[in-house]
This record gives structure tokens, C-alpha cells and sequence, in this order.
């Protein structure tokens, strides 16, 4: 397994967003996550993304981070947003989000970032495990889906 940073518009990171974006729309219809995102925010210093290509290269996992200061939606200075994260069906369970994870902690840490947050749905138990087990405990509601039942927001310091 290889961990690679990518721009977030790559083709392999454009593949596994629509898969993504595919499975919150079963879990939640809607059309999936309409939080806007841009590029550029995954470009240093303001951000990553990563994706892990198995032993065949092939996309298999990814996710981001992006820089979030103080702002309308509910973030504060210092924070790291957390975005798409996702493995491929045929591949979970082998630790590849946790890798992810933790890799994009590291990098926030180093960018001098001070809290990681992230939103997440109440239709996914499987990541509110793989978050709760990492140290994070729910926050107050921030970003684009801040006004919804469903939405549950985690943050823990970098």
C-alpha cells in the first residue's frame, strides 16, 4: 500500500469523490455532500489530500485536510477541516482509514494547525467508530450542514 499526495481535481482523487458522493446519496439521498469545495483548498500550505493505491496501483482510499479560521459557519482559528474520507468497499477493514487518518494529522500538526474537526452523518457508524477510537469527541456544529439533525461534528487537538 502506497500513500500518495495528489492535487484534489486528479483524475484518481475526481474517481474516488464520485464514489463517495454515490454512497452518501444512498445513506442520505440528496445528491450527496453539497458542502462547496474548491481545489485549491488541498494545496500546501492550506491543506493535503492523500490517496492510497494498492500493491496493483489503483485508488483505493482517500482523504484531506483543509485550513479552517474563525468563520460564520461555526469554525475557530487554528483549525483543520477533515474531508472525504473513504475507502472502497472491497477494502475496508484493513486499517487504510486510520492510515489516512493519521497521516493527515501529522501533516495539519506540522502546518500548525491545533484542533482537527470534522462533520459527519449519523447514517455512517462506521465512521463515528473509526473517529471516537482515534481521540475525537463531539463539538459544536460547524460548516454547510451545521442546521441538520443528521449532521455530527468531532474535533481533537493536534
Amino acid at each position: 500500500m502506497e500513500i500518495r499526495r495528489v492535487p484534489y481535481d486528479h483524475p484518481d482523487a475526481v474517481k474516488l469523490d464520485a464514489a463517495v458522493q454515490a454512497e452518501y446519496d444512498i445513506r442520505y439521498g440528496d445528491g450527496g455532500d453539497a458542502t462547496p469545495m474548491d481545489p485549491a483548498d488541498f494545496r500546501p500550505p492550506n491543506g493535503i489530500y492523500l490517496i492510497a493505491y494498492d500493491a496493483l496501483g489503483v485508488p483505493v482510499a482517500s482523504g484531506g485536510w483543509r485550513v479552517q479560521d474563525a468563520n460564520e459557519e461555526g469554525n475557530r482559528d487554528g483549525d483543520a477541516e477533515l474531508k472525504r474520507m473513504y475507502v472502497v468497499e472491497e477494502m475496508r477493514g484493513r486499517g487504510l482509514a486510520r492510515r489516512i487518518l493519521a497521516a493527515l494529522e501529522e501533516d495539519a500538526r506540522a502546518a500548525g494547525r491545533v484542533r482537527m474537526v470534522l462533520e459527519t452523518g449519523t447514517k455512517q457508524p462506521e465512521a463515528i467508530a473509526l473517529y471516537t477510537s482515534s481521540g475525537y469527541e463531539p463539538c459544536e456544529k460547524f460548516g454547510y450542514y451545521r442546521f441538520h439533525e443528521e449532521s455530527l461534528c468531532y474535533a481533537k487537538y493536534l
